[in-house]
C-alpha cells in the first residue's frame, strides 16, 4: 500500500461509501451475541492506544486481531468503511471527507494529537532562503500523504499568512515517504520536509536544519485524529464498542499519568512480544500520544476546524456534513 493522493483518496472514499454495508455479518444487539474480536491495522515499531489497552487488560474479554500495518490514515479508515477491518483511525479531516463521500462511519474516540511533545515541524535547511510563507511559492514540500494532516496544516499556515488561493496553488506539496524526507531535504530535492517523532529528533540532532513552523506553534494543542466504526457495526455491537472505547480511554490516561520511562518500557515489551519482525528503537523517543481531551473525548471543535478547511479548499460543499453527526462520546464511560 502506498500513501493516498487527493484524487485517489476521493476515488477510494466513493468505493468505501458503496461498500460500507458489506462488512462481516455480526449479530444485532437484540438478536444474538456481539463480536468479541476486533480486526485492525497497526503501525510498524509503534504501540497504538488499543494495543496498549489490550496489554494493560483494559479490553476485558475483547481480542484484537492484527491483519497488517497501515502507513496512511485515509487508507486505514477506508478499510474500516469497506469491512476489511472493524475500526480504523485517521486525521479528522480525512474522516470528514469519508463521511462527505457517503460512507456511514462515526468517530468514537480521539487517539492522536498535537502537544508540546507530539508535533510535526515543517523544516528547511539552515541556509535556506525560505523564511516566510510567501517564500514557499513555487517550492516543493515533502510530506507523508496528501489530503490529510500535513497538507491541511500547510494550507492553514499559508492562509493565515495572507496568501491568496492562487498563490497557495503555486505551493507544491509532494508525497515523500517519511523515512526519506530528511535525505530528500538535505539533497535539495525538496525545499521543505515535514518531520515528526523520531525522524524529527534525529534530524535535528544531526543539525543543519531549522523549523519554518510547527503544527503546535500554529494551532496549539489539539486532538487531531479519531478511531471510527461503521454505523452498522455500532448498532450491532454496542457493548463491544463501549468496552473498546472505554478501555482505550483508560490506556490514554495511563500513558499520560505514568512516568515516561515506564511507558516506554511497556511499549518495548509489547513490541517484542508480538514478534512482527520490527525494531523497537523508535520507542525511546516517544513522549506523548498528544490527545488533548481527557479519555480521548471528542469535541465539535475537533472536527469543525477541518470542515471549515475542506470547505474553503473546495473538497466539500458548505453544509454538506453536520459536525454533530460525525462523532459520538456515548460509548466512552471513562470517568463516569
Amino acid at each position: 500500500m502506498s500513501p493516498v493522493s487527493r484524487r485517489n483518496f476521493l476515488i477510494l472514499t466513493g468505493a468505501a461509501a458503496a461498500a460500507a454495508g458489506c462488512g462481516r455479518a455480526t449479530a444485532s444487539a437484540g438478536g444474538g451475541a456481539e463480536t468479541k474480536t476486533l480486526r485492525y491495522q497497526g503501525s510498524v515499531g509503534a504501540v497504538t492506544p488499543p494495543e496498549l489497552a489490550d496489554d494493560l487488560g483494559y479490553l476485558g474479554d475483547l481480542k484484537l486481531d492484527w491483519v497488517g500495518n497501515t502507513i496512511s490514515g485515509p487508507q486505514d479508515i477506508q478499510s474500516a468503511a469497506t469491512g476489511q477491518t472493524d475500526f480504523g483511525g485517521a486525521f479528522n479531516g480525512a474522516v470528514v471527507k469519508l463521511v462527505a463521500a457517503g460512507a456511514p462511519v462515526r468517530a468514537v474516540i480521539g487517539y492522536y494529537g498535537v502537544d508540546k511533545y507530539a508535533y510535526s515541524g515543517y523544516y528547511v535547511l539552515s541556509d535556506s532562503a525560505v523564511h516566510s510563507a510567501r517564500d514557499l511559492i513555487g517550492k516543493k514540500i515533502g510530506m507523508n500523504t496528501l489530503g490529510a494532516h500535513s497538507e491541511a496544516l500547510l494550507d492553514i499556515y499559508l492562509q493565515r499568512k495572507g496568501l491568496s488561493a492562487a498563490e497557495i496553488g503555486k505551493v507544491e506539496p509532494l508525497v515523500v515517504p517519511p523515512v526519506n524526507t530528511e535525505q530528500s531535504l538535505r539533497q535539495k530535492q525538496i525545499e521543505v520536509g515535514v518531520l515528526g517523532g523520531i525522524l524529527r529528533d534525529t534530524a535535528l540532532a544531526r543539525g543543519g536544519i531549522r523549523p519554518l513552523f510547527t503544527d503546535y506553534q500554529l494551532l496549539g494543542a489539539f486532538t487531531a485524529g479519531t478511531y471510527v466504526f461503521t454505523d452498522t457495526f455500532l448498532q450491532r455491537n454496542p457493548t463491544t464498542v463501549q468496552t473498546f472505547v472505554t478501555g482505550v480511554a483508560k490506556a490514554i490516561e495511563w500513558s499520560r499519568k505514568t512516568p515516561r520511562d515506564e511507558v516506554v518500557d511497556r511499549f518495548t515489551q509489547i513490541v517484542k512480544k508480538r514478534k512482527r519482525d520490527e525494531s523497537a528503537d523508535a520507542l525511546k523517543y516517544w513522549r506523548s500520544y498528544g490527545v488533548t481531551n481527557t479519555g480521548g473525548r471528542i469535541t465539535e471543535k475537533d472536527f469543525s476546524l477541518w470542515t471549515d478547511w475542506l470547505t474553503s479548499h473546495g473538497d466539500i460543499k458548505k453544509g454538506q456534513v453536520k459536525v454533530s453527526d460525525l462523532h459520538t462520546n456515548q460509548y466512552n464511560e471513562y470517568g463516569s
